[in-house]
C-alpha cells in the first residue's frame, strides 16, 4: 500500500511517501496545503517517467526535467531528489549505504507514487 501523509511542520505543511508502511520520500515545507497537494500531483506525475541522472558517474550526459538525481553525500551515502520539470525539487530521500538500494527504491516510487492516496496526519 502506498500513501502520501500530509503533516503539519514548522511555517507550513509538508508530505511524506509512504510505501508498504516505510518512508520513502518527503518533501520540503510548503506554506499553503493547496502548495503541498500540488507537489503531491508532481511526484504523481513526474515519478512514473522513471528518468534517473545518476550524478555518481562521471561524463554522463544529464537528463532534462523531470527527473529523480542520484548523488552521494558528504558522508558518503546515496541519496535522491525528485525533479518536477521547471528544476524544483518537489522530494528527497533519506540517505542509502548502496547506491542499488537508492535505485530500488526509486523504481518503487516510480511504479507506486500515481496510485498513492493521500492522507492527512
Amino acid at each position: 500500500m502506498s500513501r502520501f501523509i500530509i503533516k503539519s511542520a514548522k511555517d507550513g505543511v509538508k508530505f511524506d511517501l509512504e510505501i508498504n508502511t516505510h518512508v520513502v520520500c518527503t518533501s520540503q515545507v510548503y506554506k499553503s496545503l493547496n502548495g503541498c497537494q500540488n507537489g503531491i500531483e508532481s511526484v504523481k506525475k513526474n515519478a512514473s517517467l522513471h528518468k534517473v541522472d545518476d550524478l555518481t558517474i562521471e561524463e554522463k550526459a544529464q537528463l532534462s526535467n523531470p527527473k529523480f538525481e542520484v548523488y552521494q553525500d558528504k558522508a558518503g551515502g546515496f541519496r535522491f531528489r525528485l525533479k518536477a520539470s521547471n528544476g524544483q525539487i518537489v522530494a528527497v530521500s533519506e540517505d542509502f549505504k548502496a547506491k542499488e538500494d537508492c535505485l530500488k527504491v526509486i523504481e518503487l516510487i516510480a511504479k507506486e507514487a500515481y496510485r498513492a492516496q493521500i492522507q492527512k496526519a
